[in-house]
């Protein structure tokens, strides 16, 4: 058959314009309210928000192809060509819409997180293709089984419940499985875990070989041992990958990406913020001179990395930024966090003080009262406001009385200053 002939009778045809419009202005927000600007791994694992939707469109469109040659009772009849022949031309149609879907989340996703020239996540590509073959193949078995009257409704809710539901479960490497962490990837500061891809290529790459065997020898008993096996070995194989991990399928970024200077302090930044790096760099060393004129201590560099090493203090900030983000970001680092004790269940009293003197840091590194208002209660604010007025001797004792504290387990921070309440 001509393929202008197939294009035009191909029910993804028709079903690709909706599938296209509901993707591009349906999801497009949840599409792009988390995506990490200028960073393409984000923008290639948000976008994949759209599988369930592209991977049921396929389902549903490949069950209808099935069902038009169980009505025609195709291969009731002595055919020359064997059964892949003759099914594969019809689900090559289907198979492209979902990657027509797809490439539209991918095209709304980027211009939203103004990516600007790159390459997508080939790995992430690569796992949504075989999702995508594995959904179109098992829907044109169902096609094939049931009348189209089921066969189509069936094929779109199984489909859409395998690939959306898991992302609910508590059974975190479910969710690996079928691509759902994916969603989540990544933060500037984090990388794809690999297993992920592992995971969910293994189990797709078995569903699509079950289904090709049952499609070429049909239900003959070995083909359906074998079809069984294959799922079964793909299960677990993926289930295996995707043991141990959380439910976002990262991991820290390779610090050998970020790009460093030589400045005081030295700042080291992902590329993602190369057009905004020099305003980054001039308004971090100038909230780090801020604050060592009141006698913090200021680490020699400041760090994009998602665990600053010997020495380096965490810059805080994301890919898209500006001078009040970079202030507050330079003081998160500064802030000390919660010791391990207390994490786990110890008594931990210095807890009340991370807001006071964060916002102390805050305003003493320059970032105005009306934003770090945003990050704190009033009360926290005004404390932090007071201890400005106070003289600089007497506000380097409350931080690092109180900084202190808040390092241990089972020791009350002295909020307490110059009349203030506690």
């Amino acid at each position: 058959m001509l393929l202008r002939t197939v294009l035009r009778l191909s029910s993804a045809t028709r079903v690709l314009p909706f599938l296209v419009g509901f993707i591009a202005f349906a999801l497009g927000g949840d599409m792009t309210e988390w995506a990490t600007p200028h960073y393409w791994l984000s923008v290639t694992g948000s976008a994949t928000n759209a599988l369930g939707f592209a991977g049921a469109a396929c389902a549903g469109a490949a069950a209808w192809e099935g069902g038009r040659l169980r009505r025609a009772q195709i291969f009731d009849l002595t055919a020359v060509r064997s059964p892949l022949a003759i099914a594969l031309p019809l689900l090559l149609p289907v198979f492209a819409m979902g990657v027509a879907g797809m490439g539209a989340a991918l095209a709304v996703t980027a211009a939203a997180a103004d990516v600007g020239l790159g390459v997508p996540h080939l790995g992430i590509l690569a796992v949504e293709a075989v999702l995508l073959a594995a959904n179109t193949l098992v829907g044109y078995l169902l096609g094939r089984l049931l009348a189209p009257v089921l066969a189509v409704p069936v094929a779109l809710i199984i489909s859409f419940v395998a690939i959306a539901f898991p992302v609910s479960w508590d059974i975190l490497w479910a969710r690996h499985l079928v691509g759902g962490g994916l969603i989540d990837c990544c933060d500037v500061d984090q990388s794809l875990d690999v297993r992920a891809l592992v995971s969910a290529g293994v189990f797709g790459t078995a569903v699509c070989l079950a289904a090709l065997v049952l499609i070429h020898y049909r239900k003959t008993v070995p083909a359906l041992v074998t079809a069984m096996a294959l799922t079964a070995g793909g299960f677990a194989g993926g289930a295996a990958a995707a043991r141990g991990m959380g439910a976002d399928p990262v991991v820290s970024r390779p610090t050998s990406e970020l790009v460093c200077d030589d400045g005081q302090p030295r700042i080291c930044l992902w590329p993602e913020t190369d057009g905004q790096a020099a305003m980054i760099r001039t308004e971090a060393r100038k909230a780090a001179d801020r604050l060592r004129q009141v006698g913090v201590t200021v680490p020699a560099t400041l760090t994009m990395a998602d665990r600053p090493g010997a020495d380096e203090s965490k810059l805080a900030i994301g890919a898209d930024t500006d001078a009040d983000d970079v202030r507050i970001g330079v003081v998160a680092g500064l802030v000390p966090q919660a010791p391990a004790c207390a994490e786990e269940g110890e008594p931990y009293p210095a807890e009340i003080a991370s807001g006071p003197v964060g916002a102390w840091l805050s305003l003493t590194a320059g970032a105005s009262p009306r934003v770090v208002a945003n990050r704190v209660i009033p009360p926290e604010l005004a404390l932090a406001q007071h201890v400005l007025k106070q003289p600089r001797h007497a506000q380097l004792d409350w931080y690092k009385r109180n900084a202190k504290a808040m390092g241990v387990c089972n020791v009350r921070p002295q909020l307490r200053i110059g009349g203030s309440q506690s």
